[in-house]
């Protein structure tokens, strides 16, 4: 029996115990660190003994030699825990069952690991490595299984292999599969060459990770490599803080935070990032006679191109006439008020007219103040002078609200724009346009800087563009701050709509959404009579979460007739914290979804019946960040999770579960172009950090029927009257404005 043997070292002047068993069962595995709890059948005492430590890829079955120490855990009580050990296949028919039932293998469960280890017997795994065709004797087995079995048994010996390298390195074991499947054989080659690499190729291992990886494979503290991954690092974080660019010195001060180096290897490696027009650099002194040295903007190089043609291209279409035809305005606006049985207000007649005239156009403006009425009549107008109109939205559920409101089709942008993993991109572009003489763009807050360049490059010169939004939510969750930098340039049309019409003056969300905007406190509901905003005064974070417990899973549904899982939202500033949406949706979930056939990955459970966010683009199997499902099957034997999107079936292997989180609780960000009957909101003074208006502005105006905020009125005051927000680095608006 073949053994591979940990290098783990122990500790010198320490007695350790031995111990020799079989894992039975995992309790507990924690992908990130490799930290396992382990049930093992030890032969000489008669109770599973609990194992602890840092285990690879552990699988039921295996048998472990192990050096460690006994402990009492004040909990658990008696442990072993381990400081070094070996692992090897097991020998006896009990074992590889267990083994090959264990997931080690897709398409064999359970139930087919018996039959075959019932016709083998202990030659099971002599069968599967040497003469597997011989499977076929097995019922339930066939050409098709077999070919599952051999890529799956060939694949687990060479990650194996490389998981033994990389945990040696500090790599957990679930990382170390993904790093398998992105180099195959390579692996070991790449990492020793340029671990660095994992950083960027990987989603999960960060520049920190990759860096131990490095330190132990004998890379220099201040080795040029390192130095130049480190400060990419730098400039992917601060762009998942949105923003486009950052200046010159504080980007040197933060990488050397990073690095611990001297300020002159940060500068060097800056240097050649920029001779290998991987960033950009560009000078920001606009008054020669006030020079400042190193007033720099740097730029991932893909940020100051795609920033650059969102310019020129919203110049182009302003310059290039219509395509088309030209109409009598006022005729027009007569005309489709008619048609509409309604009279336009002054500011929407306004709009209505601008979006006639003009090439580009922004509307912007909050709930109730009678965006969707002037869609609709430009839709019409357009309409009957037979052109072709294109309709579009970042998301999935935007794109379905614009589709209920207008009667017209609506896509996200993804899907208007035909990406296509296959051909590795956007298949509309500057080559290939859109066919239409009229696009309009829903909540295009939302759209950040690389989106909308691909936006434009596909928008065709003569076609007449209109961006709708509301430019005091949020901005994109991806670098930029486009609505608002256009808007800011004085070079596009901008109609701003603030006036509510009367019958969303009915709506006490709207009302206070914008009292919130305008820094006035929310009018509250004191007097306990019926509308669709509550506050309910609770100190405790505790105390907060009991009540959205009780709200979501009870008193909501019963007194509004609402779903607690698909019509009602929990709504957070934070992701940490007792009311954060961690631990928000492991609450809910134990009270919503109790008892659904459940799936553990790491510290993540997963039910059938869960409801689940995709958290990012994900072009292979057509989903994208922010988009809702809910998990349909389990299947172990197939490792993998059905979850249904909008109707459809989407599938994910057990190995790609990180894209999927539980959305019983969102943050504010993931709850951008959404709509919900009901939302629920904690606002305590633990999420001090992210009190700030346009975040309860934007998580307010998600709730359609109803709003209820649970917490303090002093948290609600901090937010309402913080409008402070995170200044972004961006050039657009300088762009569009030279």
């Amino acid at each position: 029996m073949q053994t591979r043997a940990r290098t783990n070292t122990p500790p010198k002047k320490q007695s350790l115990a031995d111990l020799r068993g079989q894992i039975e069962r995992i309790t507990y595995a924690n992908e990130e660190n490799g930290y396992t709890v382990a049930k093992v059948k030890v032969w000489n005492r008669p109770d599973l003994v609990t194992v602890v430590g840092n285990l690879m890829a552990p699988m039921a079955g295996e048998i472990l030699k192990m050096k460690g120490e006994w402990i009492n855990h004040p909990k658990y009580g008696e442990q072993f825990k381990v400081v070094s050990y070996q692992s090897a296949v097991p020998a006896n028919i009990y074992g590889i069952k267990k083994y090959l039932g264990s997931g080690l293998i897709r398409g064999v469960g359970t139930e087919i690991a018996e039959r075959i280890v019932d016709t083998f017997g202990e030659k099971t795994l002599e069968v599967i490595e040497e003469r597997i065709r011989d499977l076929m004797q097995v019922k339930g087995i066939g050409k098709k299984r077999i070919s599952m079995i051999e890529k799956a048994w060939a694949d687990q010996k060479e990650i194996r292999e490389v998981m033994l390298f990389l945990q040696y390195h500090g790599v957990s074991s679930g990382y170390a599969a993904k790093i398998f499947k992105e180099y195959g054989k390579e692996s070991i080659a790449v990492v020793q060459e340029n671990p660095y690499q994992l950083a960027m190729d990987i989603f999960g291992i960060g520049f920190l990770t990759a860096d131990r990886i490095a330190e132990k494979l004998g890379f220099s503290k201040d080795s040029p490599l390192r130095a130049s991954a480190g400060v990419i690092y730098v400039l992917h974080g601060l762009s998942d803080e949105g923003h486009v660019y950052y200046p010159y010195e504080p980007l040197i001060g933060k990488a050397q935070e990073i690095l611990d180096v001297e300020r002159e290897v940060v500068a060097g490696a800056i240097g050649e990032l920029a001779a290998e027009k991987e960033i950009a650099i560009e000078d920001l002194n606009e008054d020669p006679d006030h020079f400042q040295e190193n007033l720099k903007a740097v730029y991932l190089a893909k940020y100051q191109y795609c920033e650059r043609n969102i310019a020129n291209r919203l110049k182009i279409l302003l310059q290039v006439p219509k395509s088309a035809r030209p109409v009598n305005i006022e005729k027009a606006l007569e005309w489709v008020q008619g048609q509409l049985s309604i009279e336009l207000a002054r500011e929407q007649i306004g709009a209505v007219r601008g979006a006639l005239d003009a090439k580009v156009m922004v509307i912007t403006g909050g709930p109730g103040t009678g965006k969707t009425t002037i869609i609709n009549a430009i839709l019409k107008i357009y309409g009957a002078i037979d052109v072709k109109i294109l309709l579009a939205a970042p998301t999935g559920r935007a794109a379905k609200r614009m589709t209920e409101a207008t009667d017209h089709p609506a896509k996200t942008i993804h899907r208007l724009l035909e990406y296509s993993p296959a051909k590795a991109g956007f298949q509309k572009n500057f080559d290939h346009p859109l066919d239409c003489d009229l696009l309009v763009v829903d909540e295009a807050s939302m759209i950040d800087t690389l989106l909308m360049h691909h936006l434009l490059q596909a928008v065709p010169a003569t076609s007449t563009l209109i961006l709708v939004g509301d430019v005091n939510q949020l901005p994109s969750v991806g670098a930029g701050n486009v609505l608002e930098d256009i808007i800011a340039s004085d070079r596009i049309p901008v109609v701003l709509l603030n006036r509510i019409f009367r019958q969303a003056e009915k709506s006490r969300i709207v009302v206070n959404a914008h009292r919130i905007n305008q820094g006035k406190m929310p009018i509250f509901n004191d007097r306990g009579e019926d509308c669709d905003f509550y506050f309910i005064q609770r100190e405790e974070p505790e105390a907060v979460l009991g009540l959205i417990l009780e709200m979501v899973g009870e008193r909501i549904p019963k007194r509004f007739g609402l779903d607690p899982v698909t019509e009602i939202q929990v709504i957070t500033p934070m992701h940490r914290g007792i009311v954060g949406a961690g631990n928000l949706n492991e609450q809910l979930q134990a009270r919503l979804n109790p008892d659904g056939e459940e799936l553990m990955r790491g510290q993540r459970r997963y039910r059938v019946g869960d409801k689940v966010m995709q958290i990012r683009n994900d072009y292979d199997r057509n989903v994208f960040n922010g988009d809702m499902g809910r998990v349909l099957r389990i299947d172990p034997e197939a490792q993998e999770i059905g979850v249904r999107f909008e109707g459809r079936e989407v599938i994910y292997g057990y190995g790609d579960l990180e894209e999927l989180t539980l959305a019983y609780a969102v943050s504010v960000h993931k709850s951008q172009g959404s709509e919900y009957r009901a939302v629920v909101i904690p606002v305590v003074t633990q999420h001090y950090v992210l009190l700030q208006r346009n975040l309860i502005y934007t998580a307010l105006t998600r709730g359609k029927e109803l709003a209820v905020f649970v917490g303090t009125k002093r948290a609600l005051a901090i937010a309402v009257h913080n409008d402070k927000t995170q200044k972004r680095f961006t050039r657009l608006r300088e762009r569009l404005a030279q």
